[in-house]
C-alpha cells in the first residue's frame, strides 16, 4: 500500500488577518479605523464619501459596514434619508 497524502490547510495569497479597526496610539491608521471616525462624525458620511475617501468601492464599504462594524465589534449603525435623496450612515 502506498502512503496517503493529506494537504496542509494554508492560507492562500489573498487571505489575511484583519486587523484591529482602532489604531494604537502613535502607530498607523488602518482603514477600518478611518471608516469608523468617518462613522462618528456628527454629520456621518455617505457611501460615496466612504468610498472616495478610502478609495474603495461602494460595495467593499457596504461589506466593511456589515461585517467588520456591526457584526465583528458589534456597534450600531444608522442611516438617514436626506431631503436630497442621499443616505447618510452614523454610528449610533
Amino acid at each position: 500500500m502506498e502512503p496517503t497524502m493529506t494537504k496542509k490547510a494554508t492560507a492562500g495569497p489573498g487571505k489575511k488577518k484583519h486587523k484591529t479597526a482602532t489604531a494604537s496610539a502613535g502607530g498607523p491608521e488602518t482603514k477600518l479605523s478611518q471608516l469608523e471616525s468617518l462613522l462618528r462624525r456628527k454629520e456621518g458620511a455617505t457611501i460615496a464619501q466612504i468610498a472616495a475617501a478610502l478609495d474603495w468601492q461602494p460595495h467593499s464599504v457596504r461589506g466593511a459596514m456589515s461585517g467588520s462594524l456591526k457584526k465583528k465589534q458589534g456597534l450600531t449603525i444608522s442611516n438617514q434619508m436626506t431631503e436630497d435623496g442621499r443616505r447618510v450612515y452614523r454610528i449610533a
